[in-house]
């Protein structure tokens, strides 16, 4: 196995998921329940986008395959989602009420989008495309990213008194420009192997 590939994913797939992002948005949605029922409620979630990404890591090359996707419109598309995705952590947006007005998160909103969102669902794709024969070395990164996510919003509460609400907006702002220099790369890629193609195909 190469690790420092697999590492370098794994910072990747983290950035993405954003959970010092999400920890707001979570504490927003699961304000109304007590101690033991948040943790039951942010396991469930966790473990079902786990689920969907590795259904994505798996499935996905044969489903893009099947729909005629190929690497540069993942690179492309996938470039643009992480630069959406990036502004918005270093712009962020307050928590609406139509978060704190769920009854029962089952899936929406916390597992999806927010963990498992469409941007790391096409880094994925795109891992799992370009380099299907190591699709294990991509799972142990969606692990350990995953495993690093569910540590930081399990402890959000805590985290939340000890970092403030300004020390997890700076974080979280920190990791949107490295996540806009991942975006610019990613699609920088993508528009080479588009040109490469069309000059491939005269």
């Amino acid at each position: 196995m190469n690790y420092p590939d697999i590492l370098a994913v794994a910072v990747t797939l983290f950035f993405v998921m954003d959970p010092l992002g999400n920890i707001p948005v979570f504490n927003a949605v699961l304000a109304r329940f007590d101690a033991r029922m948040r943790s039951r409620i942010v396991a469930r979630e966790l473990t079902i986008a786990l689920v969907i990404l590795l259904l994505f890591l798996f499935v996905g090359n044969p489903v893009m395959k099947f729909l005629g996707l190929t690497q540069p419109t993942l690179s492309l598309s996938g470039g643009i989602l992480l630069f959406i995705i990036a502004l918005r952590m270093i712009f962020p947006r307050a928590a609406s009420a139509e978060d704190e007005d769920i009854v029962d998160p089952f899936i929406v909103p916390l597992a999806m989008p927010l963990v498992a969102g469409p941007s790391t669902i096409a880094i994925l794709l795109l891992q799992s495309s370009q380099h299907p024969e190591r699709v294990w070395e991509w799972c142990l990164a969606l692990v350990l990213a995953w495993i690093a996510a569910t540590a930081i919003l399990a402890c959000s509460p805590w985290l939340m008194k000890a970092l403030g609400d300004r020390g997890v907006k700076a974080l979280e702002r920190l990791m949107g420009m490295l996540l806009v220099l991942l975006a610019v790369q990613m699609f920088s890629d993508g528009v080479a192997q588009f040109v490469a193609g069309l000059a491939g195909a005269r």
